[in-house]
């Protein structure tokens, strides 16, 4: 099987890395060849366009920043769509709208291809060892096809249902991480405020009920101070703006993303869009003339466990 990759920014390119490092033949291409060269030095080929990518390749995938980015690779004369052919796969990893995934799935499906859209989710230092979460929205058999590939790139994967299932979820999981983000800043300050040392507060976050997997990665990050998380605020902005987008047309009435959605439009304002997304911290350390620091805490995130291959997750009560 030969698979085209477009994108190889912090994600893409762990993910695309993943693939190279177990053997897979491998096309990639990028807006920056010079991202692309370690890819190439690895063995991987280039495409000179996404059209000739698809042309060449059984299954292209795409993690690109945004929906419009992800619509002009794929739309473009020399775009992704132009080269495919029945029998072929377009896979989606971008954090994407629902609605426009499945506009661009039509359009796949008229040349005979098939979509799959399978966002990831676990942060980028698992999306390096191969160990991160995947959604995958498809067709059963072409979830059967693709397992190989997400297996690969993943730990755990879960075929969520139709095409635009796994959008749906993935800016959900993005909208609880930036809601425990921010109240974990909240949280953290109060104790500090109120005397408490920042090392035994993050324990005690750690053993409790007010555990997340935002507080054990993030947590460590903004405590060490350099809050590199490689992801930034206009991306938190991007994803919340989705999740609110998909309640907005079923009618719900949200009240946390709102004020998440302000809350992170001021910390754009303030640190511009492409200041690391845990640093939305310092609204609250400048409020009160305080910073979250303490001494142990790595500058960024490990993943220390070991490489093991994937396995796909059957959801409780569909089991057997």
């Amino acid at each position: 099987m030969k698979i085209g990759f477009i994108g190889l920014g912090n994600v893409g390119g762990k993910l695309a890395g993943s693939l190279i490092r177990n053997g897979f033949d491998i096309t990639v291409r990028d807006l920056d060849k010079d991202v692309a060269q370690r890819f190439l030095d690895l063995g991987a080929k280039w495409a000179g366009s996404p059209k000739e990518m698809a042309e060449n390749c059984d299954v292209v995938i795409t993690c690109l920043p945004s929906p419009a980015a992800s619509a002009q690779v794929m739309e473009a004369d020399d775009g992704v769509i132009a080269g495919l052919s029945k029998g072929k796969i377009w896979a989606e990893m971008s954090t994407t709208d629902e609605s426009e995934v499945k506009r661009l799935g039509a359009l796949v499906k008229e040349k005979g291809a098939e979509p799959i859209e399978c966002p990831v989710s676990g942060g980028c230092h698992r999306a390096a060892t191969g160990n991160i979460a995947i959604f995958a929205g498809c067709s059963r058999p072409t979830f059967e096809r693709m397992l190989p590939l997400l297996t690969t790139m993943g730990r755990r994967i879960l075929h969520t249902g139709d095409l635009g299932s796994a959008s749906v979820l993935k800016v959900m999981t993005n909208y609880l991480a930036t809601l425990n983000l921010v109240g974990l800043g909240e949280a953290m300050m109060t104790c500090k405020m109120a005397g408490m040392d920042l090392n035994t507060t993050f324990e005690a976050i750690r053993i409790s009920s007010g555990n997340s997997f935002v507080h054990e990665t993030e947590g460590q990050i903004i405590l060490n101070g350099s809050r590199d998380i490689n992801f930034t605020m206009d991306l938190v902005s991007k994803d919340i703006g989705l999740f609110q987008a998909v309640a907005d047309r079923h009618d719900v009435p949200l009240e946390l993303n709102p004020m998440l959605i302000d809350i992170f439009k001021d910390g754009e304002k303030r640190y511009g869009p492409r200041e690391w997304s845990p640093n939305i911290v310092k609204r609250i350390e400048e409020a009160c003339g305080a910073e979250l620091l303490a001494p142990g805490f790595p500058a960024e995130m490990v993943d220390d466990e070991p490489e093991e291959p994937g396995y796909e997750v059957i959801p409780q009560g569909k089991q057997g």
